[in-house]
């Protein structure tokens, strides 16, 4: 049995952030330290800013 079967469905929370071109390994690394996983890095609104999506259980 898998594991959403046996307690519902897994359930994520979301998190949005600039991502700083100057040293986004280390603003990266602390949202790992956190919890969060990467899923996607993509331009900003701009162009000028990057913005990371992340997710954690919750």
């Amino acid at each position: 049995m898998s594991e959403s079967t046996q307690a519902g469905p897994v359930q994520w929370e979301y998190f949005v952030a600039p991502l700083l071109i100057h040293n986004p390994k280390a603003i990266l690394d602390n949202f790992g330290i956190d919890g969060w996983e990467l899923v996607s890095v993509l331009p900003g609104p701009t162009g000028e800013q990057h913005v990371a999506y992340l997710k954690r259980r919750k």
